[in-house]
């Protein structure tokens, strides 16, 4: 009888275990269901993609961390003619709200306010192409 009741508890063992994996993958599916991503292309002023990326490595990427704007990398494309005037990069936000208030954050402090004066003067970018995209069912990044 012993060992009845210990087949019944270990089925019991693992089915509490097997809802509760279950449970936390639907969780974490659901948690992550409204991650969003931001590709943001600058069109550089031609002749000064370099100025523009030592901008971002020593300036804007600190201040992109310091207000929760995940950036998952930047890029400058190898070919011409976009390799002359694009810089590209890519930010993974919790969902569009968290987007918008960590944007707020960041244009609200002094230090990018500064950094926008310094813009006016170099004139480093002509356009920015801003695009929020969800991960698709099949994507190994969600």
């Amino acid at each position: 009888m012993a060992l009845n009741r210990w087949k019944s508890n270990g089925w019991t063992v693992c089915g509490v275990a097997l809802l509760s994996f279950a449970a936390g993958v639907l969780f974490t599916a659901r948690a992550n269901s409204d991650r969003v991503f931001e590709l943001r292309i600058y069109h550089a002023t031609p002749g000064k993609v370099e100025a523009l990326e030592t901008r971002f490595r020593n300036e804007a990427s600190k201040l992109l961390a310091k207000h929760g704007l995940d950036a998952v990398g930047y890029w400058v494309p190898d070919d011409a003619p976009a390799s002359g005037d694009t810089f590209i990069y890519l930010l993974a936000h919790p969902n569009r709200a968290a987007a918008k208030q960590h944007w707020a954050e960041m244009f609200a402090d002094p230090a990018f306010q500064s950094m926008m004066k310094e813009e006016q003067t170099d004139k480093l970018v002509q356009k920015v192409d801003d695009i929020y995209m969800h991960s698709s069912d099949f994507s190994a990044m969600k």
